[in-house]
């Protein structure tokens, strides 16, 4: 049979050339194929391609327009950047919010954070899902507050109480008692830590003892209101991480709202 035509490879025979054609014609068949693998793939240029068949079976299915794949034309990050996208589950109405971000790099990895609510510096600040926006310590500057609360922290009447800085700043305690008290994770030496204490009395007058560090006024730590339901508050603080509390009488022999 004479030469077969083809423009691309679905027209190629697969059975072409025949034993019986005549050897004259097969440079013919030759010219033929190189023409249709020229003319099938019209950019490869002189590049090899590298591309294996499981990098580009991850096109199939892909219905993205030449236009919408052009938008790729140009981007400069590497395999690995681009493997950060993988197992997105964003929407293309979702990733259209980027569309017009003019945030750098550097500006998009503020947002690059370790642990929810817990501020880190150089990140945006976070909360955690219970609202908690933990500082650890860093500073808070300048702030206007409004309609604030302190944490109350209910101690557990016992014989030794400890009264750390971390479960709050105003404890309260209903001793079955006599009670020692001690203080815990006070700020650090050079930041000023203060917390209140409200005490009320049962009907056996229980007594405090105060760590050896709280500096009462003429050194001589008050005297507990006598009666069952008898309030008192104290207020302590430090600015040397604990070595020495400062302590005052807030008020004692308080009355009970009626």
């Amino acid at each position: 049979m004479g030469v077969e035509t083809a423009t691309y490879i679905s027209q190629l025979s697969a059975t072409n050339p025949l034993g019986t054609d005549p050897i004259s014609e097969g440079d013919n068949q030759i010219r033929l194929v190189k023409d249709v693998l020229q003319k099938q793939f019209t950019t490869l240029g002189a590049a090899a391609v590298t591309t294996t068949a499981a990098e580009l079976n991850i096109l199939d299915g892909v219905t993205s327009t030449a236009a919408e794949l052009n938008i790729l034309d140009g981007v400069t990050s590497t395999t690995a950047e681009l493997n950060i996208l993988d197992g997105v589950t964003s929407t293309a109405a979702e990733l259209n919010i980027l569309d017009g971000v003019t945030a750098t790099a550097t500006e998009l990895n503020y947002n690059d954070i370790t642990t929810l609510g817990t501020v880190q510096t150089s990140k945006a600040v976070t909360a955690t899902a219970a609202g908690l926006v933990n500082h650890v310590d860093y500073v808070v500057q300048r702030p206007e507050i409004k309609d604030y609360s302190e944490t109350k922290s209910a101690g557990t009447p016992a014989a030794t109480v400890d009264l750390d800085m971390e479960d709050g700043n105003v404890f309260t305690i209903s001793p079955d008692q006599d009670t020692t008290f001690t203080f815990s994770n006070p700020s650090p030496t050079g930041k000023s830590c203060a917390f209140t204490l409200v005490w009320t009395q049962d009907g056996s007058d229980r007594t405090a003892t105060w760590p050896t560090s709280v500096d009462w006024a003429a050194a001589t730590a008050p005297t507990l209101t006598s009666g069952s339901g008898k309030i008192d508050i104290f207020t302590f603080f430090t600015m040397d991480a604990g070595t020495i509390w400062y302590g005052f009488v807030a008020g004692q022999d308080m009355a009970t709202p009626s």
